[in-house]
């Protein structure tokens, strides 16, 4: 599956520093550590209704995350997937009478063209569902032969037994109850006859009527569950024990939880992620945005409106990457206001020191990827770069709006100069 075009990344002075982001595991903020080559991998979408603007605040939270690993010198093995099978796919092609295959064609063109005006930079392995479904087999057969997973009668159904891994509830800390409840509310069984656990969920589902299926050898004919696809992709191109696992923060449960727990009995190394990190809910007048309520800000609408990509990039920025937080107009407005500020001041001659902004920028964004922070120093740059005479000699001299902008871009993915 191909990925999108690389956006302009600018060369800049010197190196950031060590990135520190939110491990959800541990609680804390913690350094990250990668060694020449950062691993990342970030869950995708299922393509239908792409793409929403939780989507884009997710992708773009790590899209600072790789842009300042690369600013710090490490390479960076971006992967992400596309669950481009799925009930919820399935589900929503037989509503709309359009094949799923079309309907996942369609969704993911469309969330690459939004990456691309987005200046999202894209992953470096992109890889669907469908395409690794031998993998993922071959993976599901691995737990069976570690009898970490059983095959329910009723159904056929292979699923993995969580009192397998003694780690299992580490990523997200959650009591027993509350792992029931949010496996119910996305996308789990509890209430499937049958099982050894309530919260153990499906490796493999078995051929049904009218669903795709795939050749499993030992495991009969049938599709793989969503966790241990995401697993098999990572292990195959990033390996256990990479730097960091991602996406939102309704992923930390049951996906996230199941994948590390998939992962360690699979290949009996620990941690399957060194860390954990998750981005905050968008919702829309006071509710999660989500596809299941209908209450979707689409960025390909906000594009055919005549928004520009670098103003709705800004408006998701304004908010630190974990909290929760919901579209709007008027954060719309807001930015599209600062992009205009942002450029009036970069296309002066001159301006105040943009040394500063680039440590500052640099500073903000390895201490959690502090965006809001990293906005901040730009704001205050260009004030006072606007508050000068356009004829003043301003202490940064010639040179330095050009830096400013070449920070801005290359950090925060916003393009100040005029289109060539």
């Amino acid at each position: 599956m191909k990925s999108w075009p690389h956006p302009a990344l600018p060369s800049l002075p010197g190196r950031g520093g060590p990135v520190s982001v939110h491990d959800t595991a541990s609680g804390q903020v913690r350094a990250t550590a990668p060694g020449e080559v950062a691993g990342l991998y970030v869950c995708g979408i299922t393509p239908y209704d792409a793409t929403h603007m939780g989507h884009a605040a997710t992708y773009l939270a790590f899209d600072l995350l790789v842009r300042a690993w690369r600013d710090a010198g490490h390479q960076v093995q971006y992967v992400q997937n596309v669950t481009d099978v799925d009930d919820p796919l399935l589900e929503r092609a037989a509503a709309t009478g359009i094949d799923w295959r079309d309907l996942a064609v369609r969704e993911t063109d469309l969330f690459r063209a939004d990456m691309t005006a987005l200046g999202v930079v894209p992953p470096d392995v992109y890889l669907g569902a469908v395409e690794t479904v031998p993998r993922a087999a071959e993976a599901v057969r691995g737990l069976v032969e570690r009898g970490a997973a059983y095959r329910l009668g009723s159904s056929g159904d292979v699923y993995f037994d969580v009192a397998a891994d003694p780690r299992f509830g580490d990523v997200g800390g959650y009591d027993a109850a509350t792992m029931e409840r949010l496996f119910a509310e996305r996308g789990g069984d509890p209430g499937t006859p049958g099982k050894r656990s309530p919260l153990d969920p499906v490796l493999w589902r078995a051929e049904r009527e009218g669903e795709p299926a795939w050749d499993g050898g030992s495991l009969g004919a049938g599709r793989p569950g969503w966790h241990i696809e995401c697993v098999a992709i990572a292990l195959d191109h990033l390996g256990s024990g990479f730097d960091v696992q991602g996406g939102g923060s309704d992923l930390v449960f049951p996906h996230h939880e199941m994948g590390a727990s998939h992962a360690q009995v699979l290949t009996g190394s620990v941690p399957y992620a060194q860390t954990y990190v998750h981005a905050g809910m968008v919702g829309l007048d006071g509710e999660k945005m989500s596809k299941s309520r209908g209450n979707l800000v689409l960025v390909s609408a906000l594009r055919a409106a005549g928004e520009e990509p670098a103003a709705v990039r800004l408006a998701v920025l304004a908010h630190h990457y974990r909290d929760d937080w919901s579209w709007s107009d008027a954060g719309l407005a807001t930015a599209r206001e600062r992009l205009s500020r942002w450029r009036s001041a970069a296309a002066r001659p001159s301006g105040p020191d943009a040394g500063r902004v680039l440590d500052g920028v640099r500073s903000r964004l390895a201490d959690d990827l502090d965006a809001p922070g990293a906005l901040a120093v730009v704001d205050a740059w260009a004030d006072a770069a606007l508050a000068q005479p356009a004829d003043a000699d301003e202490a940064g001299g010639e040179g330095t709006t050009s830096l400013v902008a070449d920070v801005v871009e290359a950090l925060l993915g916003v393009p100040l100069r005029p289109a060539s």
